[in-house]
């Protein structure tokens, strides 16, 4: 139980302990600095006697050389300060105090690949920082590393099991895609024979994570990510949401050309990430925040020519939507969403074409930039509406990420009601819940439908009238 001393304070994420022992800390305190990767297997930790020459179906080299366990899903390792099984049954997993004082339990294990670097309200969260060179090298090298790995490992192979492949064509370009994993395979494995690349092994993670006694990960961690990996969602049952909120008058109109762009998009989404819901969250979450950035990069442009001043207080509403969808982009993150390789390649590139491609839509006519992202937002609530109702049931079994707890239960209302604009005229602002994970993506929903309304109010101009509305009303702390 906790010490009542220790819930005062909302917000905060609060250590927890048993009775008659003094407290333990939080395991939500990843260690940016200095930390030590390990390689460990899920199943049973390996002795140095166990170190034999073998075989090995999962690392596609043939040396047979083993100088870790092979995981059959190495994503099963997370980079966070993991609990052993001693630190489950004392009760050390984070809590989290709401605005009203009462406890909620967050996800004991963030399962993101970026876990521990930059992610909100983590230790180090906040901080300047290097130079351009430096954060490019380094980048470079953890994420050659992880190409390198996705290749000997064959994390393509998990995609395919998510998503056969469907008719000829289909099979013909899985067969290709297997074919060119192979190949550099094998000339990753022939190069670092020759010592002209280092050794890769199959996934690294922060020796906290393992239990050193038993080799594996907590009980509790691995039951919520068996129950992630169970949640589900039909293209088809979006598409068919979509076409009845058109039927009932609630469709986007916009220009062929708009369109155009938007559908293409949508397929690849569907091709893409079928079956994979998360992962499809976390890229279009990645993508989502690109039109934000791009129009607070022209309004900041616009003013600095001398050119136009009065959209200074609609960058601030575009800034509070940017940082809206980045709360949604690390809760995917924390959900596992950025694991693969190629997930975060195809996101972190589509992201940087989007932006451009809104910059100079907005040059040319902001009301069209304006058009796609309500289109584009407009999609986004039928596809976490579905996806939200279709896991009802398993949704309500899991806890919400601490960063949804931290964003929606915290006692600063302020960015939150910054992008509502369409609530200025509201008796009662938007207070959610965030008790389990199905309303994270209930809230989620709910959010995306409040940036339909800002898109569609900067279309017709209402938002200036919403604006002065805000101005003359009292602003919630």
């Amino acid at each position: 139980m906790l010490a009542p001393q220790r819930a005062s304070q909302s917000g905060r994420c609060l250590s927890s302990y048993m009775p008659g022992r003094a407290p333990r800390t939080s395991i939500i305190r990843p260690r940016l600095l200095d930390r030590r990767l390990v390689i460990a297997a899920v199943a049973s930790p390996v002795k140095e006697t166990d170190r034999t020459p073998t075989s090995s179906t999962n690392d596609r080299s043939s040396t047979g050389t083993v100088l870790a366990p092979v995981l059959d899903d190495p994503s099963d390792l997370f980079a966070e300060d993991a609990v052993t099984s001693a630190d489950e049954e004392d009760g050390n997993c984070p809590v989290f105090i709401d605005r009203e004082g009462n406890i909620v339990k967050v996800m004991c294990c963030d399962y993101g690949f970026r876990s521990n670097s930059g992610r909100l309200y983590q230790e180090g969260y906040g901080q300047i920082p290097g130079s351009a060179w430096d954060l490019a090298w380094n980048n470079f090298a953890q994420e050659w590393t992880a190409l390198r790995r996705s290749f000997r490992y064959d994390e393509y192979a998990r995609i395919a099991k998510s998503n056969p492949p469907q008719g000829f064509l289909g099979k013909v370009s899985y067969a290709v895609g297997s074919a060119v994993v192979d190949a550099f395979s094998r000339i990753d494995l022939w190069l670092e024979g020759r010592r002209l690349f280092s050794p890769v092994l199959p996934t690294a993670v922060p020796e906290e994570v393992i239990d050193k006694e038993t080799g594996s990960i907590t009980a509790e961690c691995r039951q919520i990510r068996n129950k992630l990996q169970d949640l589900k969602l039909s293209n088809k049952a979006v598409w068919d949401r979509e076409h009845a909120r058109e039927a009932a008058g609630g469709g986007v109109e916009t220009p062929w050309f708009v369109r155009g762009v938007y559908l293409p998009l949508c397929v690849f989404l569907d091709v893409a990430f079928d079956n994979r819901p998360i992962q499809r969250f976390w890229f279009l979450e990645t993508v989502a925040r690109m039109p934000y950035f791009s129009y607070i990069t022209m309004l900041h442009l616009y003013e600095s020519f001398g050119w136009w001043r009065a959209g200074a207080e609609l960058r601030k509403v575009h800034f509070a939507e940017e940082w809206n969808e980045l709360h949604h982009l690390q809760i995917m993150e924390s959900l596992g969403g950025d694991q693969l390789w190629i997930d975060r390649f195809l996101a972190f590139h589509a992201a940087i074409v989007y932006y451009i491609i809104l910059v100079v839509l907005f040059i040319a006519s902001p009301n069209l930039a304006y058009n796609f992202s309500e289109l584009i937002e407009a999609h986004a609530v039928d596809t976490y509406g579905e996806f939200a109702d279709a896991n009802q049931d398993l949704l309500k079994q899991l806890p919400p990420p601490l960063v949804a707890a931290q964003y929606y239960l915290s006692g600063d209302y302020y960015l939150f009601d910054e992008f509502q604009t369409s609530q200025v005229r509201s008796a009662q602002p938007r207070t959610p819940s965030c008790n389990t994970l199905h309303d994270v993506f209930v809230n989620i929903r709910d959010d995306e439908g409040e940036h339909v309304k800002t898109m569609a109010a900067c279309q017709d101009f209402t938002i200036m009238t919403d604006l002065e509305v805000r101005r003359e009303g009292e602003r919630r702390i």
